[in-house]
């Protein structure tokens, strides 16, 4: 079905936007919640005559978003996490992290607005942050051990624990093969000195 947006779903569109969606969103669950209309002659003909009268309204938020994203330009965020011997997070990372992580820095973004898959692992992924639908700002996250101290001597002990474990079994494996050598020359003794009394 066709339906004119009420207000931003990220995802979906922007206020004004005329998007289809399934019968079943939109009849049970956007336009119940009043953040859509059906696209009907009459909604489509409101709309346009709307949008000519916020033309300049319109072109003051894009303004505005565009400030915004520029205080974002080479920002970049670093969040801490612990993390598991396998890089995998307790947890993971979220968009609203992401959105705390900026306000430290002094930008105030609403968490809403950002969109990014849940982070699980370590590294350096992408946030995207919709300020107006024609001005989005992709921002660099990158996700750090917050135990690394930590993993590294985990990391160390494990590998001193292989190193003996490694040694006890060549220790094992020559002590078994002395012990194997050993009776080989008990055996060849032997008939020697059941001869000795036949040639009395």
């Amino acid at each position: 079905m066709e339906i004119i947006l009420k207000e931003d779903i990220i995802g979906l569109g922007y206020k004004n936007d005329i998007v289809n969606v399934k019968n079943g969103y939109g009849r049970n669950y956007l336009i119940p919640a009043g953040k859509a209309v059906i696209a009907t002659a009459s909604a489509k003909k409101i709309l346009a005559e709307n949008l000519k009268q916020q033309v300049h309204k319109l072109e003051r938020l894009k303004a505005e978003a565009e400030k915004k994203a520029e205080k974002l330009k080479d920002v970049a965020v670093e969040i801490a996490a612990r993390v598991s011997s396998n890089d995998m997070l307790y947890g993971s990372v979220t968009a609203a992290m992401v959105a705390d992580e900026l306000e430290k820095k002094g930008v105030e973004v609403d968490r809403k607005i950002i969109t990014m898959r849940d982070i699980k692992k370590i590294g350096t992924y992408d946030a995207v942050v919709h300020f107006h639908k024609e001005v989005e700002v992709k921002i660099p996250v990158t996700v750090i051990a917050e135990n690394a101290a930590e993993l590294a001597a985990e990391a160390a002990a494990r590998k001193a624990e292989a190193a003996a474990k490694k040694n006890e079994e060549k220790q094992a494996e020559e002590a078994e093969a002395t012990e194997e050598a050993a009776p080989e020359a008990e055996v060849e003794e032997t008939p020697q000195a059941e001869e000795a009394p036949a040639a009395e």
